[in-house]
């Protein structure tokens, strides 16, 4: 290994290498955010839970996305980690885009998705994959949009048997970017 740096993603317009156009639909996510949120199912019990979210990039068409939680205690105390994910959100033909997602619970998700205006995007997996060992999930889909400055987001998830019903939620601030 070398001294010389590989570089950072960027998660400030202001600032490091100039947005690819390509990602112009995506502006408004550029950033990190934090928040809380609420995480249920009918298979596990309902639950508060902090979340930091950032999209970033590197000058090239497609947007790095990471997210990190904790579940959140009665009086607002961290009991433990919990959900992580990274993946990339890939511009495609329009107003449609692609999304990759990696968990460490053994699940790869590939979503098509579409704008649906200027700070809404929609998605639903087109391929879920397993490891031996994680969990059954066969769909999801997510709605993300940015409304009065808030990154807002549900998920909905067919997971262990269970239909296709909502499992997260989430109203996210601007710290950086």
């Amino acid at each position: 290994m070398t001294d010389r740096p590989l570089g950072a993603d960027s998660y400030d317009l202001r600032s490091g290498p100039d947005l690819h156009r390509a990602l112009l639909p995506f502006l408004p996510l550029v950033g990190i955010w934090e928040g809380e949120g609420q995480v249920g199912y009918p298979t596990i019990e309902g639950r508060h839970y902090r979340q930091r979210v950032s999209f970033g990039h590197d000058g090239r068409p497609f947007l790095a996305y990471e997210s990190r939680a904790v579940l959140l205690g009665p009086d607002g105390e961290v009991l433990r980690q919990a959900a992580r994910e990274v993946g990339w959100w890939r511009p495609g033909q329009g107003e449609e885009f692609e999304v990759l997602l990696a968990h460490p619970t053994g699940i790869v998700e590939v979503y098509a998705g579409a704008a649906t205006g200027l700070t809404t995007w929609e998605l639903s997996t087109d391929v879920v994959a397993r490891t031996q060992t994680a969990k059954e999930v066969t769909a999801n889909r997510r709605v993300y949009g940015v409304v009065d400055g808030a990154l807002l987001y549900a998920v909905d998830m067919a997971a262990v048997g269970q239909p296709l019903q909502s499992h997260l939620s989430a109203r996210l601030e601007r710290v950086a970017g």
